[in-house]
């Protein structure tokens, strides 16, 4: 795992840079999993988790629920049966911020 586990969210603002092509090629490496995904003209980082049953795709939703709240960035968060897609995207600047390949990270590292 990379060191992105370790580092934190910085403020992000409506004027903030995405990140540049380089480092989404860059970053993305050590998020080899999810997928750049455009969704209405934004890009986002998108991963299906599985699970077998409801509870568990339900704790893990959880996990990166408290993920969120400690860092202040929240992704959207789709609960199924045996499986939850999660999505992150810096939503002040309308698509990728290093902010979401360090949350793609720790969200990986709580699937493990």
């Amino acid at each position: 795992m990379s060191g992105l586990t370790e580092q934190h969210c910085e403020a992000c603002s409506a004027g903030a840079p995405r990140a540049t092509d380089e480092e989404k090629r860059v970053l993305h490496k050590d998020v080899e999993d999810w997928d750049i995904l455009d969704v209405n003209g934004e890009e986002q980082l998108r991963r299906v988790f599985k699970f077998r049953n409801f509870a568990q795709a339900l704790a893990f939703a959880n996990k990166v629920g408290e993920l969120a709240e400690a860092e202040d960035h929240h992704p959207a968060i789709l609960v199924e049966y045996g499986k939850v897609t999660v999505s992150w995207w810096t939503h002040a600047i309308g698509g990728l911020h290093k902010n979401d390949f360090i949350m793609a990270a720790r969200t990986d590292l709580a699937y493990r």
